[in-house]
């Protein structure tokens, strides 16, 4: 009987005790329970699967090598061409990129050479490869090992992170005229005009190609434009139109070869890798899965038979787009990555806060230019620099810290004009060339908030109420303006000023003072140089009121005109001579009063239809007696009016309407004095399914009842004209369940009879 297998013991049983770990690509995993699985029982040295095994494994589970080409970032024609470039079959992968191929999976040596040469499986001849445990410590984003300023990252860490093909060489297209060949390559020689011709030459290991009639050339290290020179002159000697212009050729790569070389250092997989002879320095170390925490950004060297031939600067490229010194590798290069040089961060009001490696040379001006220089917000009066104090000044106890304080100034102009110095300032601002030590924390401050500065603020009829900054010399005036001025029904004739004290001891937090203001504080003029304002009171002319200096933190309060609104709508529609909207003339005014501005009723106006709506606190309908209001005005029926009230008056209805659970829904003409039962049989009576204890009655003021019913004693509703009679449905019944109906009535007689024997057995 098969046992279930735990994923986390067969990964332990895929470890070799030799203190390596296996490197299993995602889909791999998979793949190496069902290894454990074979394996069970064995030795842990005897579970390393071998070649025979793993292509076992991989037929029978080619779905997973499928979904992987699929996450893998290329194409298929761009997978083809990186086969084609590394010497293989463009074909072999086509098993698995095509869902629609039959037939058992092919799994040869070849294809998973294929396979480990995509990264989708890591297989070398004698089983899997094995990876050193200390392969160098990756970040996780936003993590910095101890010693690193807070959580700052270090700038450029994350660059080669993830499963991207971001840094892989362009297979595709003709390689630039500084190409150089090498054992490996794959040209193709195409003769056009008196001769039409097609050669493929591969050149050989010993860097020399053969072509028919020509004879053999040596062209390794040559560069393609080196080559052709080389071509012209000996297709020459063969073919007489080359020299006479009717005989054309050209020359191309058909397929690339691949370079071994070495990726060492402070990369996360150091090692030695196979890439495509168009790789460059950068695609060496995203192979080698980037750079660690430790390394050296500034200067990465490639040797070449023994000697530096480069040395890239990864901030060239980041900061400024110069890959000039990313140089293409050639085979057998070493590319070496030193451990980390002076690292400085940098926080604050910077466009890019983060940890950035300072060169020797280099100064805090650079590092400011590196993050990006400063935020608009930036305070740029000091920096400060936080700096480690040397080991042979500090003192017992935690490693302390000291301050730098750089001052900034405006650059200072030379006589021609032009600003001192060879570098432009940074947003305005010159900085001292001070240099920078290893650890140095530097922040940018940010100017002060608002709430922590010296502010005024402004409250009540202003357009634009909140604090403002305060400066020396402000006024009362230029507060207001900043404020957009008073709002229509300020009274401009005094304002209040409240200022903090100067004696505090009797518990008080604030002077107040009335300040005076004129006309002049509206800031509007008419063309003859009039003040325009509200009608309302008469503000003190123009140039009256002195003018009022502020102090910080002083509070203006600019009041109301006392008792000053403006218009107020309310609303009258329906049966009026004119209806519309009026403006209420005083607080108070009454119903009756506006029925009369609008003119009255007409004859077709039904009075007791009337539906009065208040807007205020969203009160809605309210009951008016509109009749019993114009009989008697300012009566308890002649209501007051408030803003955004409405009336309607409809027109008179001489119908009542009758609907729902009555066999003949229709509108029974109104008949005065007639009750309810009366429209119901006019409506064909009440239909089966009525539930007659809860007919209701809506009329055209929009009240509604319903009938009523205590003891033997029943009230219903008189309807009037323009009503609406609505029966409602009962609900349906449910049928008996005789069956449960019986078992409840065989239970209830059960425990009768147990209650019964009970009490005639007790002594």
């Amino acid at each position: 009987m098969e046992q279930p297998v735990n994923p986390r013991a067969a990964r332990r049983a895929l470890a070799p005790r030799c203190g390596a770990v296996l490197k299993l690509p995602a889909p791999a995993v998979a793949l190496a329970i069902l290894v454990a699985a074979l394996g069970a029982g064995k030795p842990a040295s005897a579970q390393i699967p071998s070649p025979t095994q793993v292509q076992q494994l991989i037929r029978q589970n080619s779905g997973l090598i499928r979904q992987r080409i699929q996450q893998y970032g290329l194409t298929q024609d761009q997978i083809r061409q990186r086969l084609q470039a590394a010497g293989l079959s463009p074909n072999l992968l086509d098993q698995f990129m095509d869902s629609t191929l039959t037939g058992p999976t092919q799994v040869s040596a070849e294809t998973m050479r294929a396979l480990d040469l995509l990264g989708l499986w890591n297989v070398q001849a004698e089983g899997l490869e094995q990876v050193r445990v200390d392969t160098g410590l990756v970040v996780p984003r936003g993590v910095l090992p101890e010693g690193e300023t807070g959580a700052l990252r270090l700038f450029g860490l994350d660059l080669f992170r993830g499963r991207t093909t971001l840094f892989q060489p362009i297979l595709s297209g003709p390689v630039p005229p500084s190409y150089r060949l090498g054992p490996g390559d794959l040209l193709v020689l195409v003769l056009t005009g008196d001769v039409e011709l097609v050669h493929e030459l591969a050149v050989s290991r010993e860097g020399s190609v053969l072509i028919p009639q020509v004879g053999q050339l040596f062209v390794s290290s040559l560069t393609m434009e080196q080559l052709g020179s080389l071509l012209r002159e000996r297709l020459g000697r063969a073919y007489s139109g080359i020299r006479t212009g009717t005989t054309r050729f050209d020359v191309t790569i058909a397929r690339l070869r691949t370079n071994q070389v070495y990726v060492v250092g402070e990369v996360t997989q150091p090692g030695a890798y196979q890439l495509a002879s168009v790789a460059t320095v950068l695609n060496a170390i995203y192979a080698a899965g980037g750079l660690t925490e430790r390394a050296n950004f500034r200067e990465i060297t490639v040797r070449r038979r023994g000697e530096v031939v480069s040395t890239l600067d990864l901030y060239d490229y980041l900061l400024r787009g110069d890959s000039k010194r990313d140089v293409i590798l050639e085979q057998g290069d070493v590319v070496f990555v030193p451990l980390r040089g002076i690292r400085a961060s940098i926080s604050g009001a910077v466009t890019r806060p983060a940890v950035y490696e300072i060169q020797p040379r280099e100064t805090l001006e650079d590092l400011i230019r590196a993050a990006g220089g400063f935020r608009p917000d930036a305070d740029l009066k000091r920096i400060a620099v936080h700096r480690l104090v040397p080991a042979a000044d500090r003192a017992p106890g935690p490693v302390p810290r000291a301050v730098v304080d750089v001052a900034l100034k405006a650059p200072a102009a030379s006589h021609d004009g032009a600003a001192d110095g060879t570098r432009d300032p940074v947003r305005g601002m010159a900085v001292p060339p001070l240099g920078l030590l290893d650890g140095d924390s530097v922040v940018v401050d940010s100017v002060t908030e608002p709430a922590v500065s010296l502010t005024v603020s402004v409250v009540g009829m202003v357009r634009k109420a909140g604090s403002y900054p305060w400066r020396e010399g402000m006024t009362l005036r230029d507060l207001v303006m900043l404020a957009r001025g008073p709002l229509v029904g300020a009274d401009l004739r005094e304002a209040e000023l409240a200022r903090l004290p100067q004696e505090r001891t009797g518990g008080q937090l604030a002077e107040v003072l009335r300040v005076p203001l004129d006309s002049s504080y509206l800031f509007e003029r008419e063309t003859g140089g009039q003040y325009l304002g509200a009608a309302g009171l008469s503000f003190p002319p123009a140039g009256s009121a002195p003018e009022v200096t502020l102090e910080p933190y002083d509070q203006v309060t600019i009041f109301r005109q006392p008792q000053f609104e403006l218009q107020q709508p309310v609303h009258v529609t329906g049966e009026v001579r004119t209806p519309g909207t009026y403006a209420l003339t005083r607080k108070g005014e009454r119903l009756s009063e506006l029925l009369k501005r609008a003119g009255g009723l007409l004859p077709t106006a039904y009075a007791e239809g009337a539906r009065f709506y208040r807007s205020r606190e969203s009160i809605g309908r309210v009951d008016v007696d509109l009749r019993r209001a114009l009989e008697r005005p300012e009566s308890a029926a002649d209501v007051n009016l408030q803003p955004g009230d409405s009336l309607d008056v409809p027109v008179y209805l001489p119908t009542v309407r009758v609907e729902g659970a009555v066999n003949s829904p229709t509108s029974v003409l109104y008949r005065e004095g007639a009750g309810l039962d009366y429209y119901i049989d006019n409506a064909g009576g009440f239909a089966r399914n009525a539930d007659k204890g809860r007919v209701s009655v809506r009329y055209a003021n929009g009240s509604a009842r319903v009938t009523s019913k205590f003891l033997i004693f029943s009230s219903s509703p008189k309807p009037g004209p323009g009503s609406v009679v609505t029966v409602p449905a009962a609900p349906p019944s449910e049928p008996l369940n005789v069956t449960s109906f019986l078992a409840s009535v065989a239970q209830i007689l059960a425990s009768t009879v147990a209650i019964v024997v009970l009490l005639t057995t007790r002594p």
